[in-house]
């Protein structure tokens, strides 16, 4: 604890250079990130990881129009908001937070960004067209935050009116990213795809083609993957025999896989929480 305070503390003394603040900020950042995501104790991380938050607010209020430090505050927000807020309102308010910092990041590298917010669907797909490979970060991480932020917001069908628009940001994103792509990416459109049912506009199998690429892509090592699958698609279709296959799977996997031991031992307790109400269900 005390090092990583030092190392924000080396950072405050820079004297104000925005660069090189967000080059020890984001390089923090990835620190950090790559520490929780192979820490074994959740609640550790959800007691601990308010205090950086705070931290990452002041680098913003110092360097407000920075586009490497809003995403950095963002993605933590986000994955706080999305994985440990304890309610429904302290989610929405966290993530309604990531998903600003975001925006801010977007609209700072990429004007037309800006206008977001208030843009029809056409609008926001063609402004879309403009978005390159220089800006995917920046697009991910506001894709990212934005589903974080609708997952907190699921009760409100104004917030899942926006879900073509998130479809359309990650389906660009993959188109832009090439060899740098975030394999996190197919997961989303897994999940995008099975949040409604097919008579509302999901589309069941093409989730599932995502979802079988992103375990390829991580040779199965990222067992949320599964539960996501089982979640949204086996259970979507009813189909028993998938969703339990899938979790007994994941239960049974080691969870000790460098850069998911934290998602992987949250993915094995939800595993064992949706196989024992699997009988109330199907």
């Amino acid at each position: 604890m005390k090092r990583v305070f030092a190392i924000f503390a080396i950072a405050l003394s820079l004297g104000g250079c925005a660069s090189m603040m967000s080059s020890a900020v984001t390089g923090l950042t990835a620190n950090l990130s790559a520490a929780i995501l192979n820490q074994d104790d959740p609640e550790l991380v959800r007691i601990g990881a308010p205090s950086y938050l705070l931290l990452l607010d002041s680098f913003v209020e110092g360097s407000p129009d920075n586009p490497e430090i809003l995403a950095a505050a963002a993605t933590l927000y986000a994955t706080y908001g999305a994985i440990f807020a304890e309610d429904e309102l302290r989610a929405a308010k966290l993530t309604s937070r990531a998903r600003r910092y975001s925006l801010k990041a977007m609209c700072e590298t990429y004007a037309p960004a800006c206008a977001w917010p208030d843009a029809s669907y056409d609008e926001f797909v063609a402004t879309l067209d403009g978005v390159g490979a220089r800006h995917a970060d920046f697009l991910y991480t506001y894709g990212f935050a934005s589903l974080a932020f609708l997952k907190a917001h699921s009760s409100d069908w104004n917030s899942l009116a926006e879900l073509p628009r998130i479809e359309a940001l990650f389906t660009h994103y993959l188109n832009i990213s090439g060899d740098a792509v975030n394999g996190s990416v197919y997961t989303f459109m897994g999940i995008l795809l099975t949040f409604r049912p097919p008579a509302l506009g999901g589309e069941p199998e093409r989730a599932r083609e995502f979802f079988e690429k992103a375990i390829a892509l991580t040779d199965g090592h990222d067992l949320n993957v599964k539960v996501e699958f089982a979640r949204g698609y086996a259970k979507l279709l009813y189909d028993r025999e998938l969703h339990d296959r899938l979790l007994n799977e994941v239960i049974a996997a080691d969870p000790y896989q460098d850069g998911f031991i934290l998602t992987n031992v949250m993915a094995q307790e939800e595993a064992a929480t949706l196989l024992a109400e699997a009988d109330d269900y199907f």
